[in-house]
C-alpha cells in the first residue's frame, strides 16, 4: 500500500507514479511529487515505479494574481 497526502492507496504497488497521479485525478501538468522524502522531477514520473510502503506528498500549483 502507498500513501499519497496521507491517504491510504490499495492496488499501487508496482505501478508508474504517473499513472498513479492521473487515476488519483491529478493534472500532472500542475503537480509537484515527493517521494520518501525525495523530490521526483516531472520527467521522471513516468518511469517512477512505486513499491510497497512508498509515502507520497503532492503539491498543486495555482495560477492566479
Amino acid at each position: 500500500m502507498i500513501t499519497v497526502n496521507g491517504r491510504e492507496i490499495a492496488g499501487a504497488e508496482g505501478k508508474m507514479l504517473s499513472d498513479v497521479m492521473e487515476a488519483q485525478g491529478f493534472d500532472r501538468k500542475r503537480i509537484a511529487v515527493e517521494r520518501n522524502g525525495l523530490v521526483i522531477p516531472r520527467n521522471k514520473h513516468a518511469l517512477t515505479q512505486l513499491a510497497d510502503g512508498d509515502h507520497l506528498e503532492v503539491v498543486t500549483f495555482v495560477g492566479g494574481g
